[in-house]
């Protein structure tokens, strides 16, 4: 099998997952593993590589190498750092309010904050993760199909052989309590009480390949206010999977596209998945049916938001944003002051939060 994060790099396209997600030590130290070991300090914190933006409130958040949180509440004048229990590269945030919020990471990191991403405690870990697959898998009905149930166990003891080293690439949450984190090789972990306690889902998934799971998300899930629990997961190899709440499983959605996606935007009537070389295709009913969105660019799109009055936007590897008012039928370019490189995208009014290889940054382009 091939390396995982050798096979991250490569099906993503992103430099930024090349990073090795090790702690450094002086000549002479012992290592120090990267989940027992917290963030390191640093004033330039906010100008190395952040993989991801979110906004909590008026608060301005941005994540990314070696467990670097940082958080701005003078809209990107300056930035603070945030105390991290954990130095392993994170990959993807999301806040059910202002207060509390989740990021994911590598080492199979999993951490929740209350306090708007002041300050962070861990949920979960690639040591934890693998030992709950495994006994999960162990434990599956007896009514289990034979070969599934073998093919799981086989991917489960060879996770908890290599150790702590896979990936959650995205996480999402439907409201406090309730969400979903996904990652490289069928990873996907369910929880129902914020993250206290979190189960195994690998063998709801028709992923007989183990192809990763780059992206997830939904609307409300069942008993909020607008009755919409419909959860989306896409990955490698065009991978696109809704779940069905009557079985608690997910189903296989057939899209056009061969290629992956690294991630999806949802709103009321709208599904849209993007990935390699531009590529952006939209649902209207569900994911039965799929049509092309013109995004105007081959670079790969790499994150993406919806904004409050429901246009789209996407963000790029190339240092393109893009912008749509027609529901990802076509998109325009945004001008902005200094591109570069997109790994992470968040809008919070007339702001943009952006972040890359060369850290965050707040732009207010004209939308």
């Amino acid at each position: 099998m091939t390396h995982p994060v050798r096979r991250l790099a490569a099906a993503l396209g992103f430099a930024t997952l090349l990073v090795t997600s090790v702690a450094s030590t002086a000549p002479g130290r012992s290592f120090v593993d990267v989940l027992d070991q917290p963030a390191s300090t640093s004033p330039l914190a906010a100008q190395r590589l952040m993989q991801a933006s979110a906004v909590a409130g008026a608060r301005l958040l941005a994540a990314g190498a070696r467990g670097h949180i940082v958080y701005s509440d003078d809209q990107g004048a300056t930035w603070q750092q945030a105390r991290v229990p954990v130095s392993a590269d994170l990959t993807a945030l999301h806040f059910a309010n202002a207060k509390l919020g989740w990021a994911v990471g590598h080492e199979g990191v999993v951490l929740n904050t209350r306090d708007g991403g002041a300050t962070w405690q861990l949920q979960l870990d690639g040591r934890r993760a693998n030992a709950l697959v495994l006994e999960h898998v162990r434990r599956l009905a007896a009514g289990t199909d034979p070969a599934l149930r073998e093919s799981l166990l086989t991917e489960a003891e060879r996770a908890v052989a290599e150790g702590p080293s896979r990936p959650f690439l995205d996480v999402w949450f439907g409201n406090e309590r309730e969400g979903f984190v996904v990652g490289a090789y069928n990873m996907i972990f369910h929880t129902r009480d914020g993250g206290l306690t979190w189960e195994p889902w690998v063998e709801r998934t028709p992923n007989d390949h183990f192809y990763h799971l780059y992206g997830v998300r939904g609307g409300h899930l069942a008993g909020n206010e607008d009755g919409n629990d419909s959860v989306y997961v896409v990955g490698e190899l065009g991978l696109a999977l809704r779940l069905d709440p009557a079985s608690g499983r997910f189903i296989a959605m057939q899209t056009p596209y061969e290629g992956s996606f690294f991630g999806l935007l949802t709103k009321p009537g709208l599904v849209l998945a993007y990935g390699m070389r531009g590529t952006a295709w939209r649902s209207r009913d569900g994911g039965q049916t799929w049509e092309p969105g013109e995004t105007g660019v081959t670079a790969s799109i790499t994150a993406g938001q919806v904004l409050r009055d429901g246009r789209l936007l996407l963000s790029s590897q190339a240092g393109d944003v893009l912008l749509s008012d027609d529901d990802g039928a076509h998109f325009r370019r945004v001008a902005l002051k200094a591109p570069m490189s997109y790994t992470g995208l968040a809008a919070a009014g007339d702001a943009l939060v952006l972040s890359g290889l060369r850290g965050v940054r707040v732009e207010h382009p004209q939308l």
